[in-house]
């Protein structure tokens, strides 16, 4: 008895020794990240993790106004630009996962599996043909575009996904609703979407990170200092050789999760479950 009591105390031990482990792999970028964002100076040579003399003068630079750092002009485009993709991720995805989940259609099995090979292609491998669109429907520089790029990239793994979870929802309910008459519309609406919540926001959230993350396609399309998405921005600030200044990209980099951190909170509740409950089912 002793003996088996000791074995668990052993396994508990090293379980929590591994989570300490891989907590602190994440924990300590960030941390660092935090720290040189107030540390005085520009280089991270002489930065500690937890500066001596902290100061807000990086956050004061980022919002200063000056020409050379639009920094507020391009959080909003980033915000603008992810906060659409969410919509149109959330709308498309819920669409298509209901069609392939309820309905049954030639190509469907197809349909799938060609969403999947899509997903494994990586975004670099267009971005020529990327940029050449642009330049033929003049849409070099528009936010539009990169919109409907972001969605149009969420929508083969996360319409997966949201089959996936649809397909644990009961037929027993659609049945039901249609002897009283629903059309498919309403069974979408009333009976599909409350229940796919979890899913939702699994989707919700991937729309919005997605962009805030995203340096590759924005570049390509996005040439224009005002135009520019914070990835762009924060690139070009470490990028000048002679003006370099890391500590301002930190202090910008932390303000990037604070919508992550918002939009986390708010879908915090089915965000969870959703990870868990989604590709139940082929």
């Amino acid at each position: 008895m002793k003996t088996t009591k000791n074995r668990r105390y052993a396994r508990l031990f090293f379980s929590y020794l591994i989570i300490a482990f891989f907590v602190g792999i994440i924990a300590y970028p960030l941390l660092w990240t935090v720290g040189a964002s107030f540390n005085p100076g520009n280089s991270l040579i002489s930065t500690s993790m937890f500066p001596e003399n902290p100061t807000l003068d990086h956050y004061r630079e980022l919002f200063a106004g000056k020409k050379s750092l639009p920094y507020g002009t391009w959080y909003l485009n980033s915000l603008k630009i992810s906060l659409f993709t969410m919509i149109g991720t959330v709308i498309s995805v819920s669409l298509t996962g209901y069609a392939f989940s309820r309905f049954r259609f030639k190509g469907r099995k197809n349909g799938l599996t060609l969403f999947l090979l899509l997903q494994m292609i990586p975004q670099f491998s267009a971005l020529v043909a990327i940029f050449v669109l642009a330049q033929l429907l003049g849409l070099v520089n528009s936010h539009v575009l990169l919109i409907l790029l972001y969605i149009g990239g969420q929508i083969p793994m996360n319409t997966y996904l949201m089959k996936g979870y649809m397909d644990t929802i009961p037929y027993d309910l659609d049945e039901s609703a249609r002897i009283d008459g629903a059309s498919h519309t309403k069974i979408f609406i009333d009976i599909i979407l409350p229940l796919s919540k979890p899913m939702i926001a699994v989707a919700a959230m991937n729309g919005f990170t997605g962009p805030l993350g995203d340096f590759v396609i924005s570049s390509t399309i996005l040439r224009k200092t005002e135009a520019y998405t914070l990835p762009i921005g924060l690139y070009n600030l470490v990028n000048d050789v002679m003006g370099a200044s890391y500590t301002t990209f930190a202090a910008g980099a932390i303000l990037i999760s604070l919508p992550v951190a918002i939009i986390f909170i708010l879908l915090q509740k089915n965000f969870v479950s959703g990870l868990t409950a989604g590709g139940t089912k082929g």
